[in-house]
């Protein structure tokens, strides 16, 4: 008898640790999933499906019997509905819980390469910007761009200011596109961008930082944009504008982004003519 009080024991502080981890493991996940919704149409959505339930709820206590037919009509067609109206923040979600939900931060650029095409972006931006010279600049990481990739003039060359001011010179059929890089190298120029989708978009964002949003917000792609307006570089990551930068911040910044942090300070600074 005491052998078996003692297991059943042991059985309820096993099942209680199991209880207690189930529950930060579906707590942890839908904190994720908040984050990946907040500042996207997913939550307008979401705050639909929700007035639609209400409703159908007071329609039924208040006896609106045709409100509350008409709601039951609408609502079997629910996981429908899901899968059409959160389409791209699904696949947004599935490509999230692959390695970069884990390992967020991790990056597909190998580290002998990253050094210099940094500083050969990091300058491009600023000569750019010097002279307002639009430029859209598309960092590939963990999520596949081969899409945006084919929609433009494949390159697959060596990084260097020279090639970047020319790809983005006003003159050349190249500039109005964005360049991605790939393993440190341009894998392609004159790229086509998403838009971004997002509701009540600031009047002052034109299609250049748009395309860089939209891009942002469809994986996990880092953008440097360069104003033709005003000059102003900026970065597009995760659908968020971060502005403001010269060349060292821009240098700094992309090197915190694009490797891990224990590798960061490895990068040596070098001027690239």
């Amino acid at each position: 008898m005491k052998a078996l009080l003692h297991l059943l024991q042991a059985f309820r502080s096993v099942h209680l640790w199991s209880g207690t981890l189930d529950v930060l493991v579906v707590a942890y996940i839908i904190y994720r999933l908040l984050l990946l919704a907040r500042g996207t149409r997913a939550l307008q959505i979401l705050g639909g499906m929700g007035t639609i339930v209400v409703a159908l709820y007071l329609s039924s206590v208040l006896h609106l019997d045709t409100l509350n037919w008409l709601l039951e009509q609408v609502v079997p067609l629910g996981p429908v509905a899901v899968v059409i109206l959160f389409y791209p923040e699904l696949r947004h979600a599935l490509e999230e819980f692959g390695p970069r939900f884990w390992s967020k931060g991790l990056s597909l650029l190998r580290s002998e390469d990253l050094n210099d095409c940094i500083e050969a972006v990091a300058t491009t931006a600023a000569l750019l910007s010097n002279t307002r010279t639009g430029a859209l600049i598309v960092f590939e990481r963990n999520s596949g761009l081969d899409e945006v990739i084919a929609t433009g003039t494949m390159l697959e060359a060596r990084v260097s200011v020279e090639l970047l001011e020319t790809i983005f010179y006003k003159a050349t059929p190249l500039h109005d596109g964005a360049v991605v890089m790939r393993g440190g190298a341009i894998a392609a120029a004159g790229c086509l961008l998403p838009l971004t989708d997002r509701p009540h978009v600031d009047a002052a964002v034109h299609t250049r930082h748009k395309a860089a949003m939209g891009m942002s917000e469809n994986g996990d792609a880092l953008v440097v944009v360069v104003s033709e307006e005003t000059g102003t570089i900026s970065i597009a990551v995760e659908g968020k504008f971060i502005r403001g930068f010269n060349r060292d911040t821009l240098r700094e910044k992309l090197a915190s982004l694009l490797q891990p942090a224990e590798r960061v300070n490895l990068l040596p600074r070098r001027t690239l003519k």
